[in-house]
């Protein structure tokens, strides 16, 4: 049995933050906590402050000040001599590096995040740290390397009845089957990570899974019912102003709707997704909004030399990031546009 969803990263005074708390009012709370904290001369509470302010500017997609946050909020806890503190700081720092498109960092600072809370008695900042870990691998499409992983954060998470940990390690298996083609596996887990988020009150991760039961609707052409899903999801994105979540529901509105033909549509809301990541600076969003956009003008006519010159600047702009999904993807939409071109890597 589960209970109610919770936040970990709201941390000490922040602890009755409520994980469906609006970003915007995690924020001025976690601002106002850190000059109080400051003032008293509480490292700790300032970094348990600096640390929420961090996630908080994160998701709203405020790439510079998140930078910043995490940082101050690992030194107050270093100064504070709480490991686990300093675990949830990198944790956050980890995250961020992973959500700018800095894998590589990523990995260090997540595994780095798992030694300390390991150290400092901190099981569920290790949890959430090898979970970073494992969703990093994921999205590089590295799923060889991180199903295991993936698959044990899930079974601890059920060991301790974790809602929100279960739904984050159900939807990352869940999308692991679904790029691999097990789309019924994939529609199961996606539809339990829901029924799971919905009875914990965890908005944040039942609009994900809303996100992916309405992807594989729309593989089997219940285009409808995926739109529907998807404002359902979007409407609690808006509510607690996720900014990364809306603009990748944003962007699956565009997928359905290509897959159904609606081309204009579609490039409207590719359109959208784009401006949104940009705004945030997320190179993996923009480069599957750019992708979408592309495919959306080749299909009403643009060029075709102007749509492979676009594709081509697309590919090499990923060379290097580890983005190896996303690359496979525009070599996928090259040869589906040009089927002269099937198997060329240009």
């Amino acid at each position: 049995m589960y209970g109610k969803a919770f936040a970990p990263e709201y941390r000490g005074a922040l602890g009755e933050l409520s994980v469906n708390s609006s970003i915007e009012e995690v924020l001025h709370t976690a601002t106002e906590q850190l000059r109080e904290a400051e003032a008293a001369g509480s490292d700790l509470e300032s970094a348990h402050a600096g640390l929420a302010a961090a996630e908080a500017a994160r998701r709203l997609g405020r790439v510079t000040e998140a930078d910043r946050a995490w940082r101050a909020s690992y030194r107050a806890a270093r100064r504070a001599g709480d490991e686990g503190a300093m675990a949830w700081a990198v944790w956050s720092g980890g995250t961020l590096a992973r959500q700018r498109g800095r894998l590589a960092l990523a990995r260090r600072l997540l595994a780095l995040a798992a030694e300390l809370a390991e150290r400092g008695g901190d099981v569920v900042a290790r949890g959430y740290s090898l979970a970073g870990l494992a969703e990093t691998g994921r999205i590089q499409g590295d799923y060889a390397a991180v199903a295991d992983l993936h698959e044990k954060l899930l079974a601890e998470a059920r060991r301790r009845g974790e809602a929100r940990h279960t739904v984050w390690a159900l939807e990352g298996i869940a999308q692991m089957h679904r790029n691999t083609g097990a789309h019924d596996k994939a529609l199961e887990m996606f539809e339990e990570a829901a029924s799971i988020a919905l009875r914990a009150d965890d908005t944040r991760g039942h609009a994900w899974a809303l996100r992916g039961i309405a992807d594989v609707l729309s593989l089997r052409g219940q285009t409808q019912r995926a739109l529907e899903l998807l404002s359902q999801a979007e409407a609690g994105c808006r509510r607690m102003r996720l900014a990364g979540a809306l603009a990748y529901n944003h962007k699956m509105r565009g997928n359905v709707l290509f897959r159904a033909g609606r081309y204009e549509e579609a490039r409207a809301v590719y359109e959208e997704a784009l401006a949104e990541f940009r705004e945030m600076a997320e190179p993996r969003g923009t480069a599957l909004a750019t992708l979408g956009l592309l495919k959306s003008r080749a299909r009403l006519g643009e060029d075709p030399a102007r749509t492979a010159a676009a594709l081509d600047a697309l590919g090499q702009s990923l060379e290097g990031t580890g983005l190896r999904h996303v690359r496979e993807m525009v070599d996928t939409a090259r040869a589906e546009l040009d089927p002269a071109t099937a198997g060329v890597r240009r």
